[in-house]
């Protein structure tokens, strides 16, 4: 069993947010639904916690209510192989109200923050030379949803 889940306090819409990313992001499923049991602060039957893994990682969705909000400080990260599962993930969190931001983070529709970035992105700004990582990265400051192409082509000089 995992020891550390990130537990995430949504407002109302824990099992909303768990579904709709059990249907966008690879490998990500809803494992357990909790319900309120009587006498608790929701009524009784109602979703008190959904639990969701993706890739192996499992998360908590909380009905917590309105008292709390998410903010940037905190963000997940999915490293993805090539330009298509970038794209794929980039476009089903930004569904129905995401908003793009910068440097292949953006915020989803409940106000969670991703990060969406090509697994070659850390082994290039890695780099022994100076020169390679400096150009990744001026070519990916710019960029809001991360293309790997002009990451790659910026890493070889070109």
């Amino acid at each position: 069993m995992q020891k550390i889940l990130p537990f995430l306090w949504f407002d109302g819409r824990a099992e909303e947010a768990a579904l709709h990313y059990a249907r966008v992001i690879d490998e990500c499923r809803v494992v357990d639904t909790l319900r309120m049991p009587a006498g608790g602060p929701a009524p009784a039957g109602a979703v008190l916690s959904v639990t969701f893994e993706i890739a192996g990682q499992q998360f908590v969705a909380l009905n917590g209510g309105p008292q709390y909000s998410f903010t940037p400080a905190i963000s997940f990260m999915i490293v993805c192989q090539d330009q298509a599962q970038i794209d794929r993930q980039w476009h089903g969190l930004l569904e129905d109200g995401g908003r793009p931001v910068q440097c292949g983070w953006l915020t989803d529709r409940y106000g969670v923050s991703w990060q969406v970035v090509p697994a070659a992105l850390q082994d290039m700004l890695r780099s022994a030379d100076a020169a390679r990582a400096g150009r990744v990265m001026t070519a990916m400051m710019p960029m809001v949803k991360l293309e790997l192409a002009a990451l790659q082509a910026a890493y070889n000089g070109g």
